[in-house]
């Protein structure tokens, strides 16, 4: 089955696309590191099926040093605790909570886990990466967004 694009958001309304990516430039002009957001977009990415961003985030993942095992094993993050940190498990778990918030919101045990890591800025910061890498995958899911070759 082949999916078309069903148009450009940055075509079409030129100001939608510019009000998501200033979003995304402040999550990376935040306090978390650059290796943790890859993680995140991906995770998220991968919740939400959307192969745009999952191509473009683990090419960006391999390009700043995230070993690919680490990528390959990002959705079963919590059955490979040596291969993640303490910090990158609760970034994960946060991720999943948030993108899936209809399920069960955030669990207390979730945020509790985000607190001990984090501090409260860059427990925002976390939220806001999660919350612009859901815009975009929404985005481009819905419009269908064409890979490139």
């Amino acid at each position: 089955m082949t999916h078309q694009q069903r148009l450009s958001i940055r075509e079409v309304d030129p100001g939608a696309y510019t009000a998501v990516l200033a979003l995304e430039k402040h999550v990376h002009s935040g306090p978390l590191e650059p290796e943790l957001l890859e993680l995140v977009k991906i995770r998220a990415s991968q919740l939400n099926r959307c192969a745009w961003c999952l191509d473009m985030h683990t090419v960006d993942a391999r390009k700043i040093g995230v070993p690919q095992r680490k990528i390959d094993l990002i959705a079963a993050f919590d059955e490979a605790p040596s291969l993640f940190t303490e910090r990158e498990r609760a970034a994960l778990a946060f991720t999943e909570a948030v993108t899936l918030i209809s399920h069960d919101g955030v669990a207390d045990d979730v945020w509790a886990s985000v607190t001990a890591s984090f501090t409260d800025q860059e427990a925002v910061s976390l939220l806001m990466a999660v919350a612009a890498i859901n815009v975009w995958n929404r985005m481009n899911v819905a419009v269908r967004t064409a890979l490139s070759d």
